[in-house]
């Protein structure tokens, strides 16, 4: 009896001295991590060889494309002889980002920096340069105050010690030689050494992990050495489970990830590196809702630029990244050291929560009279527009909590404009919200058509068709929809050209794939997209499985053209689908958009992860 107390009150104390180091350990990884939370913008520089003949980078001798020796050819091309590091780093620093990770080796195994390691290619030793052209770009980052984030491949398909030199080819199996393996463990841990020694990152962000396991890549032991380092050193996703935050690719989630930290790497294109063919950017706008997107679901973007192989960056990036330091620079109080905004029951649209809880930031990226909070139990102190002193937002607040914010007298930003609501204390919402609904005849006799417009489009959107058994036809015309003297004539005609959208359709999208409100038909074929005002730009419509057969403006029956960007053909995952609206074909109250589908709808709510394979 005396044994098993004293072992109970023994592994008592075991389990309490592991609570302590745990919560410790959480402590001190949220104290490390506080610059990368708020720092929301990074720019990724992938620069290399593929810079020369703009092919991909690594992947393209991997994969076959090229000859892994037609490719290395390239080292005498890559001059860097209009590189000017310094103006990378204030264009980086004008763009509003917090930090930059540059591409010191990718798996083509070519160095940035004068590498001593055994058998390594690097471009001072190799390449038509013949200069180091690392150092003089993490110098220069140092002095202007951005953190230092450099990503470092784990596989080298050009290092003889390496097993995989192709997709189908490989040098070796590391069970028959160990040694050879262990030799290039020795190798790549020894780069990394230099890297931390020479630069002193605050970052480092491995790729290339799904080539080996944890245990081969020695991945504990190499978290180590970088400790000894820089014990705050932060680790991407991609160590085998060793990082400290996600790194979602390419496509912008539709439900955030769980980790608190994470970061959306993403092209300004379709590609990493140079590539001279590859027109399809997106656009300055584009790129900025996409920022407010990442930022209300409490991620970091880490935009990409690939400079040409003389060190010039591309005109098209350079208005980018320009275009965003404009924003940036007006809504900075918007949108370093902020947080993941209230939930899509309580607001249909972007948005965050200040450190302090005190402000909530509104994301708007259209031109619209009002919009509403639902289930808001602490009233506001006041409401501004973040940049413009002079914008006047008048504010309703009504029993039934829903704050009504006026945008009258507003000039809209040209991308997102930012409504600050401002509180004297954090804001709490009403639990199991359940929005007060008003009757059609209510709603018919409003005097403000676009108010009464977006009721019915809010409750539809909830699931709660107010129109469909009151005397709506399907096709508007003959309707019995009961009226009085005092129901408003402008929404009964809204109704009526907008009747397909409102005949037995349900419940809308959930939360993350369109910014505002929505619904589905009856047999889920058609999506209807309500767009309240005048879009910065074409509208967004992320995680749809399905194949588009046409989109069309409700009650108008103009077709409109759609963008798919970031669809990668051998994955699942779905693009984002940008539809662009004609100004002149917008409805006065709301405009309602039908996606049609190639068959009922299929949504993607599945996390982003890294990409693990580039065919």
């Amino acid at each position: 009896m005396k044994s098993s107390l004293i072992k109970a009150v023994f592994l008592g104390l075991i389990l309490s001295a592991q609570s302590i180091n745990a919560q410790a350990q959480t402590v001190d990884n949220s104290k490390k991590m506080e610059w990368f939370k708020n720092a929301k913008l990074g720019i990724f520089i992938h620069w290399g060889i593929y810079s020369v003949n703009g092919i991909s980078e690594s992947w393209s001798f991997f994969n076959n494309y090229i000859n892994h020796e037609n490719y290395m050819k390239q080292l005498n091309g890559f001059s860097a002889s209009s590189y000017q590091p310094e103006q990378w780093v204030n264009l980086i620093k004008e763009s509003g980002a917090k930090y930059a990770v540059i591409t010191t080796k990718h798996h083509d195994g070519v160095s940035l920096w004068d590498t001593k390691a055994e058998k390594a290619i690097s471009i001072p030793n190799n390449a038509l340069a013949k200069k180091d052209v690392l150092s003089p770009f993490v110098s220069a980052l140092k002095k202007s105050g951005l953190k230092t984030g450099l990503y470092f491949s784990l596989p080298d398909w050009s290092h003889p010690y390496y097993d995989i030199n192709t997709r189908t080819k490989k040098r070796y199996e590391i069970k028959n030689e160990p040694v050879r393996w262990q030799n290039f463990i020795g190798y790549y841990q020894n780069q990394l050494q230099e890297l931390s020694a020479q630069y002193s990152p605050d970052l480092l962000w491995f790729d290339g992990d799904w080539e080996h396991s944890a245990m081969e890549w020695k991945a504990s032991q190499t978290l180590d050495l970088l400790k000894k380092y820089n014990p705050d050193i932060i680790i991407n996703s991609r160590l085998n489970n060793h990082g400290d935050y996600d790194t979602p690719e390419q496509g912008i989630p539709v439900i955030p990830p769980q980790n608190p930290y994470w970061e959306l790497c993403y092209t300004m294109n379709d590609s990493w590196g140079y590539q001279p063919y590859d027109r399809k950017y997106k656009t300055p706008n584009m790129i900025v809702r996409t920022l407010a997107d990442v930022i209300s679901m409490g991620g970091n973007l880490l935009l990409d630029i690939g400079p040409k192989s003389d060190g010039s960056i591309p005109e098209e990036q350079i208005e980018i990244l320009k275009n965003l330091g404009r924003w940036t620079s007006k809504n900075q109080h918007a949108i370093y050291e902020t947080s993941r905004g209230i939930p899509f029951d309580n607001y249909k649209g972007k948005s965050s929560l200040s450190t302090s809880k005190k402000s909530l930031f509104l994301y708007l990226d259209e031109a619209k009279k009002f919009t509403k909070i639902y289930g808001l139990e602490t009233k506001p102190h006041s409401v501004k527009i973040i940049g413009d002193s002079s914008a006047i937002v008048k504010t309703d607040y009504n029993a039934e909590k829903t704050l009504t914010l006026n945008f009258t007298n507003v000039k809209f930003d040209k991308d997102v404009t930012v409504a600050e609501v401002i509180f004297d204390t954090p804001p709490t919402f009403l639990k199991g919200l359940k929005k007060e609904e008003h009757p059609l005849p209510e709603i018919l006799e409003m005097k403000n058509t676009q108010e009464a417009v977006y009721e019915i489009a809010n409750a539809l959107n909830d699931d709660h068709n107010l129109v469909t058994n009151s005397g709506l036809t399907n096709d508007g015309l003959d309707m019995t929809i009961k009226k009085n003297p005092k129901t408003n004539p402008e929404t009964q005609q809204w109704i009526s050209k907008h009747a397909e959208a409102l005949f037995e359709t349900g419940k809308g999208l959930p939360e993350g794939h369109f910014p505002g409100m929505s619904a589905i038909s009856k047999d889920k074929q058609t999506l209807y997209l309500f767009v309240e005002g005048t879009p910065t730009g074409p509208i967004a419509l992320k995680g749809i499985k399905n194949d588009i057969a046409r989109i069309r403006i409700v009650g108008d029956g103009s077709t409109l053209t759609h963008t798919i960007y970031n669809k990668l053909y051998w994955r699942e995952r779905p693009g984002i689908i940008y539809i662009d609206i004609p100004k002149e074909r917008l409805d006065q109250q709301m405009t309602v958009i039908a996606v049609l589908l190639n068959k009922p709808v299929e949504l993607y709510r599945e996390n982003v992860s890294a990409i693990e394979n580039n065919l």
